[in-house]
């Protein structure tokens, strides 16, 4: 997220300049004392001024200033998310990673880990009707299990049938899952990657940093797991593949998550059915609240100080 963060329109950033020249000048002339301390004792100064409380250091002037710090970032429009245009069809490609070794069947999430991941798919399909889905697993091996289609009831069923017990070795295998989800998509005109584990194995480092110089495909990793150790080691994981880590939720948040990076892939189409996102109505009460001394009797921007 904080990697994607930019403007929308980084040329007002330069008014920030100007402004702030016209501050330091206004500060300047404000201040009387600078042109007294000549020939007045600086004992005496403070009391002589008018115009100017003494130990003030945030006035009008500093409080204006700082509001057109934030109305400058905020017409330039920084933005960190994408959304999609009004019309835009959900039909960017999603291959779903699944692990099926015998780990994944530990019961601290219910039913199993294999089964509650296996649900998450079946919301997550309901959500993406008529998109192209592909299904790959990987135990000690990495196989295809179905090539991209629009048919969800296909990737619904044969998902429902995992089972450690019918791959062919034990072992972990990621990198080659996440080799084989590429090539699928390769077919579908690129699309973004599901993977789902709850371990990957510390020899699967090189080959995964491998992978991902090799892959600019984006991936949600997602664990069936709780808050422990194991969803913390996932993060070194998540990190090599440059993965985007999604935490198992009670309710549906999480499926919504993923629907939505699924939607938002960049290697989907080009981006030419998403923009970004605008954020800089969210400083708006920001403003409104700098703004509100203003409006009290008496309380305006400085010109000169008097004595």
């Amino acid at each position: 997220m904080i990697g994607e963060f930019h403007f929308l329109r980084p040329w007002w950033i330069p008014a920030i300049v100007p402004v702030g020249l016209l501050w330091w000048w206004l500060r300047r002339r404000a201040d009387a004392a600078r042109s007294w301390r000549r020939v007045i004792a600086p004992h005496l100064l403070p009391y002589l001024l008018r115009g100017q409380k003494r130990g003030a250091r945030f006035g009008p002037l500093e409080l204006a200033g700082v509001g057109w710090l934030v109305a400058v970032f905020a017409v330039a429009g920084p933005t960190w998310q994408r959304e999609p245009a009004p019309f835009a069809d959900d039909t960017a490609a999603l291959a779903i990673v699944v692990k099926v070794t015998p780990s994944m069947m530990a019961d601290d999430v219910q039913p199993h880990r294999l089964a509650r991941a296996v649900e998450k798919i079946h919301d997550l399909l309901g959500q993406r009707r008529d998109a192209k889905v592909s299904l790959v697993v990987y135990a000690g091996t990495a196989h295809v299990v179905v090539p991209v289609t629009t048919d969800d009831g296909i990737i619904g069923s044969f998902s429902q049938a995992l089972d450690p017990r019918v791959m062919p070795a034990d072992g972990d295998a990621a990198a080659e899952g996440l080799r084989l989800a590429d090539q699928t998509l390769a077919d579908a005109g690129a699309g973004s990657i599901l993977w789902i584990a709850d371990t990957v194995a510390p020899e699967q480092a090189a080959p995964l940093a491998a992978w991902r110089k090799s892959s600019r495909t984006p991936v949600q990793l997602f664990p069936p797991l709780l808050a422990g150790p194991e969803l913390q080691l996932l993060g070194s994981a998540a990190r090599i593949a440059d993965a985007s880590l999604v935490r198992l939720a009670a309710d549906d948040s999480d499926v919504h998550t993923l629907a939505r990076a699924a939607k938002f892939s960049k290697a989907a189409g080009g981006g030419a059915d998403d923009h970004w996102q605008e954020c800089g109505y969210w400083l708006t009460p920001a403003l409104a609240l700098l703004s509100l001394p203003f409006f009290r009797r008496g309380y305006m921007l400085p010109t000169s100080s008097r004595i």
